[in-house]
């Protein structure tokens, strides 16, 4: 199965931080800021079960880091 990737950038429409599914563009899950979305456990709760990569973007769109979480049974 290929891997799932994801995208955390922020949304100036909702001034909010948006993790979004590369492929089909749907917004997973809506944060009031960055450290809300980087903080232990968030990205994990956000991706569920199958994992993926998240490439965590700057105010400015650019790549900051990209974290992987593998699958959990």
């Amino acid at each position: 199965m290929a891997k799932r990737r994801f995208s955390l950038r922020f949304d100036s429409n909702k001034e909010k931080w948006v993790l979004k599914n590369d492929t089909t563009e749907k917004i997973v899950r809506i944060y009031e800021s960055k450290e809300e979305a980087t903080r232990a456990g968030a990205l994990r709760k956000g991706l569920g079960r199958l994992g993926g990569t998240v490439m965590v973007r700057k105010l400015n769109g650019v790549l900051e880091e990209e974290r992987t979480f593998a699958e959990t049974s």
